[in-house]
């Protein structure tokens, strides 16, 4: 797979909760590969969709998953 095939996506640390983008990574594990790390203002995650025709669709709603999930959490709170 060609370098263009991966996506990284930051999400900030003042909005998102650390717990829900591991828990998301897990749910969409079967769909693509992720290398997850951070920095001082964000959790980054790479990804690598398994089917790169889909990969526009995968990845807002993997952004998406993250998102619901930080909001059932009740907000970052750590």
């Amino acid at each position: 797979m060609s370098g263009d095939a991966n996506t990284v996506l930051r999400f900030a640390r003042e909005v998102y909760a650390g717990e829900a983008i591991d828990e998301a990574v897990k749910t969409f594990a079967n769909f693509a590969s992720f290398e997850l790390s951070e920095d001082a203002d964000a959790w980054v995650v790479r990804v690598t969709p398994n089917n790169p025709g889909v990969a526009r669709q995968l990845i807002g709603e993997f952004g998406n998953y993250a998102l619901g999930l930080t909001i059932q959490r009740g907000g970052n709170t750590g």
